[in-house]
């Protein structure tokens, strides 16, 4: 694993501490930012392509990881989190950077963009769009913040893998015994539990009763950046039909790559991904 920096910086609102990795790198600053249920953690498959050729900022998102779970769980959602994203790199000195999402990370590129537009010079979509297939958001609220602590790191792993086997066909043991210790911590009695706060859920409780807010205009305000969008072959989340109107809506450089046999959302270290990654960033963040 690569050797990382921790910091540890006020929240937007001034009331809670979180919590970032600080990969050192002698290239430009990217922001990392993962999905509902992820970390940190999340993008270390990915920071061992990247860091030493870019300074990568890799944050824990309130409620997550090392960071301060919120005592108002209506705090949980993308518009708060940005705010924090940008309080983060106020923290550190960080202007410009470019942003790779992940979901959740991803509609907060969106928000972020339309806070400060024209501010990132160029954004990595991973799996995320501005409709979600009602299918893949089911899926996502039926297992988010259930269920008790695990017996121990095995039995993690094997939930881990129940949870999202059909999404990486070919996982085998090792990977998902890794994948455990990326998303949960180990609890003082010595069980295992997903490492956020279980009322990060409260925001899905009500799936289908509600029709999604029309998020085109958040994408629309981007037409300019230059924009990567890598969407898993198997996702439930983001249809095709979406990405060509993500590609009709985009005046800016579009580029499309599908990453074979991955649901949501690749790992962002498979050979696909990190080529068009590694190419994409080469181009436009300098």
């Amino acid at each position: 694993m690569m050797d990382y920096r921790e910091h540890r910086y006020q929240s937007a609102c001034g009331q809670l501490e979180l919590f970032a990795r600080d990969y050192p790198g002698n290239g430009p600053p990217l922001l990392l930012m993962h999905g509902l249920t992820r970390n940190s953690g999340d993008f270390e498959p990915l920071a061992q392509h990247l860091a030493g050729n870019y300074r990568l900022i890799v944050p824990d998102q309130r409620g997550r990881g090392l960071s301060q779970n919120d005592p108002v769980p209506a705090n949980y959602r993308p518009d708060v989190y940005s705010k924090d994203m940008f309080a983060l790199l106020e923290s550190l000195g960080i202007e410009r950077p470019g942003l790779i999402g992940t979901s959740m990370g991803g509609l907060m590129a969106m928000v972020m963009n339309a806070m400060k537009p024209g501010y990132f010079p160029a954004i990595v979509f991973n799996d995320i769009g501005p409709v979600l297939d009602p299918a893949g958001l089911a899926r996502i609220g039926g297992y988010v913040g259930g269920g008790e602590p695990f017996a121990d790191w095995d039995a993690a792993a094997e939930a881990c893998a129940s949870i999202n086997g059909d999404a990486f066909p070919g996982y085998a043991e090792a990977d998902w015994q890794a994948w455990a210790r990326r998303t949960c911590r180990e609890l003082p009695d010595g069980r295992v539990a997903f490492a956020y706060d279980p009322a990060i859920a409260d925001g899905f409780a009500d799936i289908g009763d509600e029709p999604q807010p029309d998020i085109w205009p958040l994408w629309e305000a981007l037409s300019d950046t230059p924009v990567l969008v890598l969407r898993g072959a198997l996702t439930d989340l983001l249809a095709m039909e979406t990405v060509r109107e993500m590609e009709r809506r985009h005046a800016g450089p579009f580029i499309h790559v599908d990453v074979p046999d991955r649901g949501h959302a690749p790992m962002l270290d498979e050979p696909v991904a990190v080529s068009a990654i590694t190419e994409f960033l080469k181009e436009h963040v300098n």
